[in-house]
């Protein structure tokens, strides 16, 4: 079952200066929150609450090879969409992790579903870290390909598969900025997080980039 949706925090990544407005207490609507508080040019945005929500062009979706649908986001995913995208899904033949597969959205906000293979985490020898790097490459690629102006990204890998969270937060952010810095496409990346300490990992990450110097990403 779904947990339901918590409060939505925003960090500001291409405008670190700026304080970050709180969410307001009560009810509200996730998309109408993350608008609020957006800035002019602003690229990378970390949101905490439900991936499922948002209705941007393209979601990601954390997938295992079949595609068929599984626990964690990967489950909430199909659930949200419907029996439409395992339909979809089952004409794919799959997906080898480090790639990814596009469909449709169905009876999600999000027009499309980016299915990426993460890496299953056995120790950090067995290239895992190229893996993960890759699937925030594949996806970003299908999406720029697409025409999407809007992605928002789940913590590939870091549920079932084990992948350490701190450890792919960073390589999350540094593939991320690095796309960013040499497209146009997508206008908008949101890393999404579901709970606090989710949240506080990325946001760890992306003042660790900041203070080490990372790649200038292109306004739009």
């Amino acid at each position: 079952m779904v947990a339901p949706l918590g409060k939505v925090r925003l960090h500001r990544r291409a405008f670190p200066g700026v304080p970050v407005v709180p969410p307001l207490e009560g009810a509200y609507n996730v998309n109408a929150y993350v608008e609020a508080n957006r800035m002019p040019n602003e690229r990378l945005e970390v949101v905490e609450g439900d991936i499922t929500q948002l209705a941007v062009d393209a979601i990601v979706n954390a997938a295992n090879s079949s595609l068929l649908g599984g626990g964690g986001v990967d489950g909430a995913i199909h659930r949200a969409a419907g029996p439409e995208l395992l339909a979809e899904c089952r004409t794919l033949g799959g997906c080898p992790a480090g790639e990814a597969r596009l469909t449709r959205g169905y009876r999600l906000p999000a027009r499309f579903v980016i299915h990426t293979v993460g890496p299953v985490w056995h120790g950090g020898d067995a290239g895992e870290d190229e893996v993960l790097a890759r699937c925030y490459r594949s996806a970003l690629t299908l999406a720029q390909q697409h025409g999407c102006e809007s992605v928002a990204f789940p913590a590939i890998s870091t549920g079932a598969y084990g992948f350490p969270r701190a450890r792919a937060a960073q390589i999350a952010v540094a593939e991320v900025g690095k796309f960013l810095a040499e497209h146009v496409l997508p206008r908008r990346v949101l890393l999404v997080c579901f709970g606090p300490v989710a949240y506080s990992v990325i946001k760890e990450a992306l003042d660790a980039t900041r203070g080490q110097g990372c790649p200038s990403i292109l306004p739009y």
